[in-house]
């Protein structure tokens, strides 16, 4: 069983910068693929940025590739995301997920949430 607990939502001005931080419980193995996936009002959840164990499988939406830097921490069990050049579009509630043995699937460990919000 993992755990993963979000961190670093908030309101930001468009252009602006955020930095999400998640930590997971559990081990390496278990952990698998890390990765953030987001809901904007009326949509989908949709996949953000994603992360292989071995840190040298990245997969990006094509929205936020150069905005975006996902990276991760395996001594800590922490998966980040830095997000760049924020744009209004980028509002959702952005989610943590682990457990998948794919960069393109989601696992199925999720966390809570944590509400992004870009507006002047």
């Amino acid at each position: 069983q993992v755990q993963l607990v979000e961190s670093g939502g908030g309101l930001v001005q468009p252009g602006g910068s955020l930095r999400l931080s998640c930590a997971a419980s559990g081990s390496g193995s278990t952990v698998g693929v890390m990765g953030w996936y987001r809901q904007g009002p009326g949509s989908q959840r949709e996949l953000v940025a994603t992360i292989s164990t071995s840190l040298t499988t990245q997969n990006y939406a094509d929205s936020v590739k150069g905005r975006f830097t996902i990276s991760r921490d395996n001594a800590k069990n922490t998966v980040y995301l830095q997000m760049n050049s924020l744009r209004p579009e980028d509002t959702a509630v952005y989610y943590c997920n682990s457990g998948s043995y794919s960069t393109r699937v989601p696992g199925r460990y999720w966390g809570k949430g944590t509400l992004v919000t870009v507006s002047s």
